[in-house]
């Protein structure tokens, strides 16, 4: 088997996606890290904590569209950007709705166990 060799701007090219990857899971591990400390370090309020991880989590999102999946908001990718904005639209009705349900029908069958 031989191997061709990677032309000047092929080499660049490649590189350039490697320090992408490196940047995103660097990125990823440090906002893993964050709650994670916190968590299990120290006696930070329960408030601030969820606070905390929620930030993080949602900032991950991001980084892993950024530097994984390639999502910018550069013209041609605006697609891309709709297709996953309208999946989390129909993610979120469902999953409302099923607790919605589920809860309505707690309500109804269990009214003395309400707080």
């Amino acid at each position: 088997m031989s191997h061709r060799q990677l032309s000047e701007q092929e080499a660049q090219e490649k590189s350039s996606e490697l320090r992408t990857y490196l940047w995103g899971f660097g990125l990823a591990l440090v906002l893993t890290l964050i709650p994670f400390g916190l968590t299990a370090y120290t006696q930070t309020a329960a408030r601030t904590l969820y606070i905390v991880i929620a930030v993080c989590a949602v900032i991950q999102v991001v980084v892993h569209f950024r530097f994984f999946l390639h999502i910018t908001l550069a013209r041609n990718k605006r697609e891309d950007l709709q297709l996953i904005l309208f999946t989390v639209l129909i993610l979120t009705i469902m999953v409302g709705g099923t607790l919605w349900i589920l809860f309505n029908l707690y309500y109804r069958m269990m009214p003395a166990m309400l707080p």
